[in-house]
C-alpha cells in the first residue's frame, strides 16, 4: 500500500475541490449562453449517444460492484476506471449538445409531469454532488488508500449509480419530444 505525502494529499485535495466546483460552474454557465454555436446537425444526435453512455456507466458501476463484491479488484479497478471514462464523455457530450442546441421541451401532461420534472431535478442536483465524491473516490484507489477508498465509495456509489440509471429515466421520458 501506497503513502500519500501530506504536501501530495493537500495539492490533491485542492485539485479535486476546485473541479468538483469549476465542472458544475462550467456547465452552468455554457447552460446560459442563449447564442448557440452551429457545428452541424450532428450535434442533434448527442442526445441519444448520451443514452447510451448512462445506460454503459450503470451497467459498469454494477459490474464493478460485483467484481469488487468478488474480491477482483484488477477486474473492479478496470471497470471503475471504463465508467468514469464515460462520464467524462458523457459530461463533453452534454456541453456539446447544449452548446449548440436549445433545450428540449418536456412535453408530458397529468401525473407523469411531476413525476419527470421529480427525477429531473434530482438527478442535476446529484450530479453535481457526486463530481467530489467521485474525484475522491478515483483519487483514494489511485494512490493506494484503499480504506479512504472504500469510505467515499460508500456515498459516491449510491449516488453516481441514482445519476447514471435517472440520466436513462429522464432520456426516455424526453426521447419523443426531440426532433431527431
Amino acid at each position: 500500500m501506497q503513502t500519500v505525502q501530506p504536501v501530495q494529499e493537500q495539492k490533491a485535495n485542492r485539485v479535486i475541490n476546485a473541479l468538483a466546483l469549476a465542472i458544475p460552474l462550467a456547465v452552468a454557465v455554457l447552460l446560459g449562453i442563449r447564442q448557440k454555436v452551429d457545428l452541424g446537425d450532428w450535434t442533434t444526435y448527442l442526445p441519444h449517444i448520451n443514452g447510451i453512455i448512462n445506460s454503459l456507466t450503470t451497467v459498469l458501476l454494477l459490474m464493478g460492484f460485483y467484481f469488487i463484491k468478488q474480491k477482483n479488484i484488477e477486474a473492479h479497478k478496470r471497470t471503475m476506471l471504463a465508467a468514469f471514462t464515460l462520464g467524462s464523455l458523457f459530461l463533453i457530450s452534454y456541453v456539446l449538445y447544449h452548446l449548440t442546441n436549445e433545450s428540449t421541451p418536456f412535453g408530458g401532461q397529468g401525473w407523469i409531469r411531476p413525476v419527470y420534472y421529480f427525477l429531473l431535478i434530482s438527478h442535476i442536483v446529484l450530479s453535481v454532488v457526486v463530481v467530489w465524491f467521485v474525484l475522491r473516490a478515483v483519487y483514494y484507489a489511485l494512490s493506494g488508500q484503499i480504506a479512504r477508498h472504500k469510505q467515499t465509495v460508500k456515498y459516491a456509489f449510491p449516488i453516481w449509480l441514482y445519476v447514471s440509471i435517472t440520466g436513462v429515466i429522464v432520456y426516455l421520458m424526453i426521447k419523443p419530444y426531440y426532433l431527431h
